[in-house]
Parts: C-alpha cells; sequence; structure tokens
C-alpha cells in the first residue's frame, strides 16, 4: 500500500482514495435511481440515523449507542423489505446493461453468427401514430432493438405480423378486442399486442394516465423505446430509461425511433419526471401571473 501524505493520525493511501471514488459513485448511482420517488425520503432517513450513530459511537455516548446499534442490527433487513421494489429495479437495471443479456450476442458467441441489423421501415408506425394523434385514438407501442420481449408478450395475443399502418390502426381501435394494452414491435414485426406492462411506482404528473405510467413502467424495467398516444389530447410521448419526452411532433418521434433502432445513445436527451413536473408548474405559474 502506497502512502500518498497523511492529514494528522490519517494515513491517506492509493486505495483509500480509489474506495471513497467508488462509495461516492455508489451514492450517488442509488441517488439517481431513488430520485423522484417515496423512497428518496426513506432513504435519507436512515443514512441520517446510521451518521447520527457513527457520531454518538465516536462520542462513547454508550445508552444512545445500544439504542441506535439495535436498530441498525435489523436496518439491513428492514430496508431490504422497504427497498423491494427499488432493489429489484436496480437488479433489472444490470441485468439488462450486461453484454450477457443480449440475446443477439449470445448468438454470436455460440454460433458465430453476423449480427443482423434492427433497423427497419419506419413509416408505418409513424403514419400509424400520425393518424391515431389526429383522432384522439389511444395507443401504447413498446420498440424493441435487441430482444422479442417474449416474457411481455406472452402476457397478451400473440401476433408475430408485419408492422403497417392498417395493423395498428385496427388494433388501436376503440371498438377492437386487441386495444386494451400495448403491441410489442421487434425487427419490423408486432410480436404480440394486448400486452400487460409493468406501471411505474414513482410520482408522475397528475394528467399522466395508466398508459404513460406503463410507458414510464417498461422503460425503466428493460431497454425499450416505448410510444404513447394521449387519449384525451392525442399528443405524442416517448418513453426511455425511465424517462419521458412529450408533445412531440412527428418528425421527431420519426428522428428518435430512427436513432434507438441504429444504436445512437438517446438517453440524455430525455429528461426525468422531476425535471418535467418542475416545468409544468413553471407554466402553470407564468400563465396564471
Amino acid at each position: 500500500m502506497s502512502l500518498l501524505f497523511k492529514i494528522g493520525f490519517l494515513e491517506i493511501s492509493i486505495v483509500n482514495l480509489v474506495d471513497i471514488t467508488l462509495v461516492s459513485i455508489l451514492i450517488y448511482q442509488v441517488y439517481k435511481l431513488l430520485r423522484g420517488s417515496v423512497a428518496i425520503k426513506i432513504f435519507l432517513g436512515f443514512l441520517s440515523i446510521y451518521l447520527i450513530y457513527l457520531l454518538v459511537s465516536a462520542l462513547r455516548m454508550e445508552l444512545l449507542s445500544i439504542i441506535l446499534g439495535q436498530f441498525m442490527g435489523v436496518g439491513i433487513i428492514a430496508a431490504i423489505i422497504i427497498f423491494a421494489p427499488e432493489i429489484r429495479k436496480f437488479l433489472l437495471i444490470i441485468g439488462r446493461s450486461s453484454f450477457l443479456s443480449n440475446e443477439n450476442f449470445l448468438q454470436e458467441l455460440l454460433f458465430w453468427r453476423k449480427k443482423e441489423s434492427q433497423a427497419f421501415n419506419i413509416n408505418p408506425i409513424i403514419e400509424a401514430t400520425k393518424s391515431l394523434s389526429g383522432t384522439n385514438t389511444g395507443a401504447l407501442m413498446v420498440l424493441s432493438s435487441n430482444s422479442e420481449l417474449k416474457f411481455y408478450a406472452e402476457s397478451g395475443d400473440i401476433l408475430d405480423a408485419i408492422v403497417s399502418k392498417r395493423l395498428l390502426i385496427s388494433i388501436f381501435n376503440k371498438y377492437s378486442p386487441l386495444h386494451d394494452g400495448a403491441v410489442i414491435i421487434y425487427n419490423g414485426r408486432a410480436k404480440a399486442a394486448r400486452c400487460i406492462l409493468p406501471v411505474t411506482e414513482r410520482d408522475v404528473p397528475a394528467h399522466f394516465g395508466l398508459r404513460h405510467r406503463a410507458a414510464i413502467g417498461m422503460s425503466e424495467a428493460t431497454d425499450t423505446l416505448v410510444l404513447t398516444v394521449s387519449e384525451e389530447t392525442g399528443q405524442v410521448s416517448l418513453a426511455k430509461n425511465g424517462k419521458i419526452l412529450h408533445n412531440l411532433s412527428i418528425q421527431e418521434v420519426r428522428e428518435f425511433i430512427n436513432d434507438y433502432l441504429t444504436g445512437v445513445d438517446i438517453d440524455e436527451k430525455f429528461e426525468p419526471i422531476s425535471n418535467f413536473e418542475a416545468k409544468l408548474l413553471r407554466k402553470a405559474a407564468a400563465s396564471n401571473s
């Protein structure tokens, strides 16, 4: 262990700096994961109690140390129970970002097959979205670039049909038995319709209905781009990685879908729900003034 410098009786080494840096990154990532949810307040409460425990232990306040020590003893079990949804989300993020979770990678590794391009003609999706938006017809489409999402597809009705404008409009027609749910689209084919998606547990703006909550929840659980058409306003939204872009033009939707399917990183273009809600509040305040 190579010593870098001393601060009083503390000896700081390279390993210590690496350790501090990694812990800082971990805490920041946990904060990003919990930001915008009720769990962040619980996490801060746990952190405050732990810091108080360290302080009273250092000051040798035995009674408080015993009480807080007993609390911290069961703190891990309590944290697992309280943060169960967040822990599940964290493991999903790790799993979906791992190269081993990519079905195409496993096929290439085992069978030495060249990876096929996942880009396809998106005009039917764009034209259908334009028509659905114009008639205020609610719609929910999940676009996947690297997985067939069999688990979610099996929750609905399997189609495995070539995507077309007429097919999508027919599915989301309010008199269609398939309209209530999501369509999963992979490699130019509508794999299934009437699919059930996970609903986000985070706080979202009040005007977002169940369709938008499902879009955000699906984007949190999988590496997909989820397109939503509002039944009330006809506005088009896209959700990615737990974030959402609202009231997009058809041209913007085309560009985002093209970028996503061709492997361009579009995550930075999306904004957290908390930022989006803050913008709405500022607009409402400005209109009332």
